[in-house]
C-alpha cells in the first residue's frame, strides 16, 4: 500500500508512460535521508514490479511535471526528446530573453554549481509571463540541461529565485526554490502521437503575485 503521505497525482498514464505532478519537498530518488517518501516509492506502489525510469529529473524542491517510462523501449525513445517549460519566480525582472553562460562545479563542491569559463555550455531562454514591482514570473525553456541551470543562471544575472537554499536562501515568502515544471511535450514512444501536459502555478509561487499590482498569469 502506498504511504498516504505520498501524493503526486498521475495526470496521464497508459501502458508505456506515466506523467506525475510532483509536489515540492518530494525527492524523485531515494537517498540516505529519504528512504520511503520519494516519487520512486510511489511509482513502486502504483506499478509493482516495474523499474522506475524517470525521464526528466526534478530536484526535490522543484515541483511539477515528471514523466516516467514504464518499459525500456519507452525510456530509450523518450530520452532527450522532451520539450520542457518551467515557471520561475525571480527577484526583480531579468533583462533580455536569454542567458548563455557556461556552468560548472563551484570549487570542490559536489552539489553547488556556478558560471565559470571551465564549465559546460549552458543556454536558458525566458520570457516574462507576469509579475509586479518586486518579482517577475518567467516562462523558461532550456536549450541545454545542466544541473541547477535556471537557478545558477538567474543568480548570475542578479535575479535569483527566492527560497533557494543554495543560491539565495531567503525564505520570507517561500520555503523552497520558486521553480515549477509547468509544461511538457513529447511524442508518444509507441503511437507517435504528440502529447502536451501542463500543471498550473502552485499556490506557494502564486503568493508572490496575489496583490493589487498583479498582472494576469495564465
Amino acid at each position: 500500500e502506498p504511504n498516504p503521505e505520498l501524493n503526486a497525482p498521475v495526470i496521464y498514464e497508459d501502458e508505456d508512460v506515466a506523467v506525475f505532478d510532483k509536489p515540492p519537498h518530494m525527492p524523485v530518488h531515494p537517498s540516505i535521508r529519504h528512504r520511503g517518501d520519494t516519487l520512486a516509492n510511489l511509482f513502486a506502489a502504483l506499478y509493482p514490479g516495474l523499474p522506475f525510469r524517470p525521464i526528466n529529473r526534478l530536484d526535490r524542491n522543484t515541483s511539477g511535471l515528471c514523466v516516467c517510462a514504464k518499459n525500456q523501449y519507452a525510456a530509450s525513445a523518450l530520452s532527450g526528446s522532451l520539450s520542457k517549460v518551467y515557471f520561475a519566480v525571480t527577484c526583480g525582472t531579468p533583462p533580455g530573453d536569454t542567458v548563455d553562460a557556461p556552468i560548472g562545479r563551484a570549487g570542490d563542491s559536489i552539489i553547488t554549481r556556478c558560471v565559470t569559463p571551465e564549465g559546460q555550455r549552458a543556454v536558458t531562454h525566458f520570457e516574462r509571463a507576469g509579475g509586479n514591482d518586486s518579482h517577475a514570473l518567467l516562462k523558461v525553456a532550456l536549450e541545454t540541461g545542466r544541473t541547477h541551470q535556471i537557478r545558477v543562471h538567474m543568480k548570475h544575472i542578479g535575479h535569483p529565485l527566492p527560497g533557494d537554499f543554495l543560491y539565495n536562501p531567503n525564505y520570507h515568502v517561500i520555503k523552497r526554490q520558486a521553480l515549477h515544471s509547468h509544461c511538457l511535450s513529447f511524442e508518444h514512444p509507441i503511437t507517435k502521437e504528440p502529447l502536451t501536459f501542463s500543471s498550473p502555478l502552485p499556490d506557494d509561487m502564486a503568493i508572490f503575485f496575489n496583490n493589487t499590482n498583479q498582472e494576469t498569469v495564465n
